[in-house]
């Protein structure tokens, strides 16, 4: 089984998506049918939809999508982990069936150890006993505190999307590569290998800027614990969809074929779709 595990969907509007650059390619919906169209050559039977609003209408919408279009295999929504009323929260959205995690844009907090404030703990001590999943967006600068957090929950499954976006454009390794393996001997977190197009240089990149970044991920982690995702539509910023794919397709080559079945969607299906798979 081919799955992305990462990419957005939305119908643009500046006031709701203010985080998307004018001009950009991003200022219009983006919707199932796009991505069906570009993932069907590749071989990639669906995907894992993520939140790109931090509103509830959001994750209403995104699970609509879902039940209209079955190659959306799961949702990571939003809930706010910081509400008292985030049980209630949890009771409408967890109900369904595809509803696989949540996430916050903690990349966005000023507070580099937000999630260690005792509001959004308590949050996170309440997603296991629904089932649910953390996704983890954060930058280099976060990655300490983030340890601290998995550390806490050692039953609660977390993936950290996009490698914590490293200075790729820079060549920067450390702290971020310190950091990473930190984050990694935690066994209840998995990584996705998403988001590095868009951290290098969207204009001149090269396939090979990605690898030393790529090889400690996989190092940190192992093939087991890795998940391909494209981040589209977000990834055009800086390469169309086939380019993105064949910047990790063509590094994890070096894998075995169960080991690169697990990168391309068999690890994403264990861990979103709660699914035991087997390489062909």
């Amino acid at each position: 089984m081919k799955l992305d595990a990462h990419q957005h969907f939305w119908r643009y509007s500046e006031a709701e998506y203010p985080w998307i650059p004018v001009g950009s390619a991003l200022q219009r919906d983006w919707l199932p049918e796009d991505l069906a169209a570009l993932q069907s050559p590749l071989g990639f039977e669906g995907s894992i939809a993520v939140q790109a609003r931090q509103t509830l209408a959001e994750t209403r919408w995104l699970l609509a999508l879902a039940d209209q279009h079955p190659a959306i295999r799961a949702v990571v929504g939003w809930v706010d982990l910081r509400s008292d009323k985030l049980d209630a929260q949890l009771e409408e959205f967890a109900e369904h069936p595809k509803l696989a995690g949540v996430r916050h844009v903690v990349q966005d907090e000023p507070d580099d150890r937000f999630m260690l404030g005792a509001e959004f703990l308590r949050g996170l001590g309440r997603l296991q006993a629904f089932g649910l999943a953390y996704d983890l967006l954060i930058f280099p600068r976060q990655l300490p505190a983030a340890s601290e957090v998995v550390a806490r929950f050692p039953e609660q499954p977390f993936v950290l999307d996009h490698l914590a976006k490293p200075a790729i454009k820079q060549g920067k390794l450390e702290p971020w590569a310190t950091e990473i393996r930190a984050l990694a001997r935690h066994p209840n977190v998995l990584c996705k290998l998403s988001g590095l197009v868009t951290e290098a240089d969207h204009e001149h990149w090269r396939e090979e800027e990605l690898d030393p970044y790529l090889d400690i991920a996989a190092e940190a982690f192992g093939p087991d614990r890795l998940m391909m995702g494209s981040d589209w539509p977000v990834c055009l910023l800086a390469a169309n969809y086939e380019r993105t794919m064949a910047s990790v397709m063509t590094w994890a080559q070096k894998f075995s074929t169960a080991e690169r079945s697990g990168i391309f969607g068999n690890n994403c299906a264990r861990f979103y779709l709660k699914k035991q798979i087997h390489p062909l």
